[in-house]
Formats: C-alpha cells, structure tokens, sequence
C-alpha cells in the first residue's frame, strides 16, 4: 500500500474518479434495497447517485484534458488512510436511520478527501476542480436535505419511521424478549430444585449452566427454524435466532452464577436477588416496547416467575 501524500496530482484524479464511481454505486444498492418498504428515501439515493455521476463527469473531463484516454486502476484499499464504504449488499436489510447516517458520512469523508487533495495539487486547474468538488460535496450535504424534503414528506417519513420502528421490534426486540423470558423462567425449576435436593452450589451451577446454554441452543434453533422471514417480515432467520439464543442463555446464566459461592444460603439469597432484577427488566421491556401498563407487565412477569420458583422448591424439597 501507498500513502495518499506519495501519489501524483494523475493517480490523485484516477482515485477521485474510482471513488465517485463506487460511492454512486453504493447509492444505487441502497436505493435497491429500499425500493421496497422506504420508496421514498429509496428515491432520494437515486438522484444523489445522479450528482455523483456528474462530479465523475467532469473529473473525467479534466483526467482527459491533462492525462490522455487512459486511467490507471487505482483502488481504495491500495491506498493507505483512505476512506473506506461498506459493502451494501454484505449487509441485512438496512434500517432507515443507518443509510441516512451512512449518506451523511460518506459526504463528510469525501469533503475531506478532496480538500486535502487540492492542497497538495500544483496544477491550478486540477486544484480548482478539487476544491470545487469539495465545495459540491458540503452542497451535497445541503442538497441530501433537499431532497429529503422533496422526497419525504412528513407524512410519508413518518411512515418510514414507523415501518423502521416495527422491523426493530420484530427483528430483535420480540425475539430478545421471548429469550430472556425463557432463559430466566423456565430455568428457575431445575437451579432450585438442585439446590434444595442436593444442598450443594456447585452442583446447582452445573445444572443451571446446562440448563442455561441447551435452552439458549434449543431456542434460537426453534426462532431460526420457525420462520424464514419471507412473508411476516420479521427478518433474517439466522440473526432472530442469534439473538434469542444469546438471550435465553443470558437470562438463564444470570441466576445460576450466584451459585459458585460456596455456601449455599448466600448462593440463594443473591440469586433470589438476581431473578428479581431480572424479572423488572423483562417487566420494564414489555412497558417500553410491547405497549403493556407496568402493572400488568410485572404482575404477569412475576406471578410466571413465582409458579416456577415454587415448582423448583416444591420438587427439590421434596
């Protein structure tokens, strides 16, 4: 790799060039992967696509004046501190606020680029032409608003706003919250039981560990396997699995791990604490996300959570 003050005011151009052809591109995949639920926004990707185009235009324009026909590839991962883009179509379907932030810093980078390559320019044409095309990209910046508003009208950005908002709860709040509701319920009966049946902590950290990660892999297994995403619109099955596996082992882990303290009516008493704790997160989750009051989200959360406790106690003690 090169260093960006190493290249010449030719292979400065030629990676300008690169770069505006790759950045409309990326414009392009996005307005793609839009279409779909946000037309709109998908809208306002293809005409800054459009601006890209032409600031590649005249780059041309001026390569050819100074250079000749031919442009040597140069690449933005051969150079060494340049600007880097993600890969659009490597990514799950992207979040309305993640492509707006992503035009906004793609803008930004590309200012700066171009400021930084004018200074070292000594052609005063070439110069000009950066620094106007880092002038067109803080324009670019102004124009983004511009044809947000053209584009968006509040009641259709509010619509996108609330499709965004719905795609977040179905892809990661619903099945972060069954997972945690099933990590820290259903492995209250089996820790407990151990624990009053053997009276030892550690066998009931052995138990509640098992219990904890083969219930985090039987979960995000059955969210995986249940539902491909394709009609219901809840997202990619591998990562709704993911994150309810992750969550049931957490929500299972968190009561067990008091178990390692040696005595056992300590051990109790913390993870007494803990499933507590627990159980107010869940309870305040379904409050913030799920529309429940918060007295009927911690009553329905605790009288689950007691039924289970008590069965653990019920079947250890016995």
């Amino acid at each position: 790799m090169r260093d960006f003050s190493e290249l010449s005011e030719r292979e400065v151009l030629a990676l300008a060039i690169g770069n505006e052809e790759e950045d409309g591109r990326i414009y392009l995949d996005v307005a793609e992967r839009l279409r779909e639920d946000y037309p709109g926004t998908a809208k306002v990707f293809v005409e800054m696509a459009e601006e890209e185009n032409e600031h590649r235009r005249e780059l041309l324009e001026l390569y050819r004046e100074k250079f000749g026909e031919h442009i040597p590839l140069i690449r933005r991962q051969d150079v060494r501190g340049f600007i880097t883009r993600p890969s659009v179509w490597q990514f799950p379907k992207p979040s309305i606020n993640d492509v707006r932030k992503l035009a906004e810093s793609m803008e930004q980078e590309t200012q700066r680029f171009y400021r930084n390559a004018a200074a070292r320019a000594s052609d005063v044409s070439i110069r000009k032409l950066l620094g106007d095309l880092a002038q067109a990209e803080a324009a670019h910046e102004h124009r983004a608003d511009e044809l947000s508003e053209e584009n968006l009208p509040a009641d259709v950005l509010s619509a996108e706003d609330q499709h965004a908002k719905r795609q977040f709860m179905l892809q990661y709040i619903q099945p972060g919250l069954a997972g945690l509701m099933d990590g820290s319920v259903s492995t209250l009966a089996p820790i407990f039981a151990a624990a009053f049946s053997t009276h030892n902590p550690f066998s009931a950290f052995i138990v509640g560990a098992a219990a904890a990660v083969g219930a985090g892999i039987s979960m995000g297994f059955a969210e995986a396997l249940s539902d491909d995403g394709s009609l219901t619109g809840r997202g990619t099955p591998y990562v709704r699995g993911a994150v309810t596996g992750i969550m049931t082992a957490l929500g299972g882990i968190g009561h067990t791990l008091p178990f390692l303290i040696p005595n056992l009516h300590i051990a109790l008493l913390v993870a007494v604490i803990v499933v507590i704790i627990e159980l107010a997160v869940i309870s305040w989750v379904r409050w913030k996300y799920m529309d429940t009051s918060p007295i009927r989200a911690t009553l329905q959360v605790a009288l689950g959570g007691a039924l289970v406790f008590a069965t653990g106690v019920a079947i250890g003690a016995g």
